[in-house]
């Protein structure tokens, strides 16, 4: 577990219209508030400015057994176990056939990890908030970054950053920082600044979703499963929370939202009808909040840090949340991006070394994911998730990338690489098959 110390007070810069910190962190979000708490906790004094006021909504409630680890060291375990739903695994569903597959995290290869929560977002973000208050850092909420320019410096003194932002009431405030951290989200921050923001040529979706009361559960265990569905327009989630209200969305293909001719929440409903089995599910529920729609749903990043700044999370590169990834690799590059950051601060001399190896691990886990991705709707995928194998190990390596175990010691890469090399094989052996899935999908992510 983190223990958390108070940070010495930044040195002054001269300059009395700027503050002066270490560190300033633009986001309060999972990837924000872990940097803070954790760089906080090592003594950095930590400025976080986060737009809006927690607990706020965001959608994206799915945990994986990998943020588990996370949530102890940063101390916070016990928390947010009282505010989740225990999810033991997943479920992929095929309305075609009517085919179901589970998935139970116990059966990864590493046992130590047998289950996540599913979580409301503004709950779980406003513990991970309050942490890094608690660890000494400060938070400005309501607030929101205007401007950054970064001060280029002699040997001696270095650089640094100067951040402007303005209150809701119009109040504004000024930072200047020897590091600044974007941990935006989606909002991408300083990626549209730096016009290094880039559109994900092999995968393109938006969502649209709400949450529901009275949906139809699964029984025992299985009760906190996510469950995924196919449907011929993208993939639906179903994620059960503590307090009884369901999450469902669907993420689709942008010409299928570019279709839509009547208001967003009959779409949307007639989208879960298109799916019987979920649809079945939802019959008795009742749609208890305004339908939200997204899109823009996967981008990357030319760069992960540049001079005197890092990018967290979302901020970097966002990827589909078929297999809820989001929130653990946002938590991970944050404690990246700390240990990187705690070298800077402390060690000028080895902060290139500590950078790149910061980049080299924050590409990792979008990378890890997106193969799987890219494929989770085609033929041959559906085939070998609804009739898994355990030849080689496959499946418990398959499910330990489910489960988020790509960044620790778990021999799972041969088993992996197997499970690859078995789906080329069957995609060759369905020729036609594949060569249709393919102009398929190559008609389904262009840009509308």
């Amino acid at each position: 577990m983190m223990q958390c110390a108070a940070p010495d007070a930044a040195a002054s810069n001269g300059d009395a219209a700027l503050q002066a910190t270490d560190v300033l962190v633009i986001g309060a979000g999972p990837a924000g508030s872990t940097v803070a708490a954790l760089l906080a906790g090592r003594g950095h004094h930590v400025t976080v400015i986060e737009k809006d006021h927690h607990p706020r909504f965001h959608i994206g409630e799915s945990l994986l057994p990998a943020n588990l680890p996370l949530l102890d060291q940063l101390g916070v375990a016990d928390e947010v176990r009282a505010i989740g739903m225990i999810k033991w695994g997943a479920e992929f569903i095929s309305p075609w056939d009517g085919r179901q597959q589970d998935f139970r995290f116990a059966d990864a290869w590493d046992k130590s990890m047998p289950y996540a929560y599913q979580v409301r977002r503004s709950q779980f973000d406003e513990i991970l908030c309050r942490n890094a208050v608690r660890c000494g850092a400060h938070v400005t909420e309501d607030c929101r970054v205007r401007s950054v320019e970064f001060q280029r410096g002699d040997r001696r003194s270095g650089g640094s950053v100067r951040i402007q932002a303005e209150h809701q009431d119009g109040r504004t405030l000024g930072w200047q920082a020897r590091y600044l951290v974007d941990a935006s989200g989606r909002d991408t921050f300083l990626l549209n600044r730096l016009g290094a923001k880039r559109r994900n040529p092999r995968h393109n979706s938006a969502a649209i979703f709400g949450h529901y009361s009275g949906a139809e559960r699964n029984a025992g265990e299985r009760a906190g499963h996510i469950s995924i569905y196919w449907f011929d327009h993208g993939w639906i989630w179903f994620i059960p929370l503590h307090d009884g209200a369901t999450s469902v969305g669907a993420v689709v293909w942008p010409y299928y939202l570019k279709s839509r001719s009547v208001p967003l929440r009959q779409f949307f409903l007639d989208t879960i009808a298109l799916c019987p089995p979920l649809a079945q599910r939802l019959a008795q529920a009742t749609l208890m909040t305004e339908v939200e729609a997204t899109g823009n749903y996967s981008y990357g990043s030319t760069r992960s840090y540049g001079e005197r700044y890092l990018l967290l999370g979302d901020a970097y590169a966002f990827i589909d949340p078929v297999f809820s990834s989001g929130v653990m690799l946002a938590m991970k590059s944050a404690f990246v991006g700390a240990e990187a950051l705690d070298t800077c601060l402390k060690s000028p001399a080895r902060a290139p070394a500590a950078l790149r190896a910061f980049d080299r691990l924050v590409r990792r886990g979008p990378r890890e994911f997106s193969w799987f991705i890219y494929r989770v709707s085609t033929p041959t995928m559906r085939e070998m998730l609804l009739a898994p194998r355990n030849l080689l190990r496959m499946k418990e390596a398959l499910l330990s990338v489910l489960a988020g175990d790509i960044y620790g010691r778990t021999p799972i890469w041969s088993a992996v690489r197997a499970f690859k090399i078995t789906y080329r094989l069957f995609t060759l052996l369905h020729p036609l098959r594949s060569l249709m899935a393919a102009r398929r999908r190559s008609f389904n992510i262009r840009p509308v």
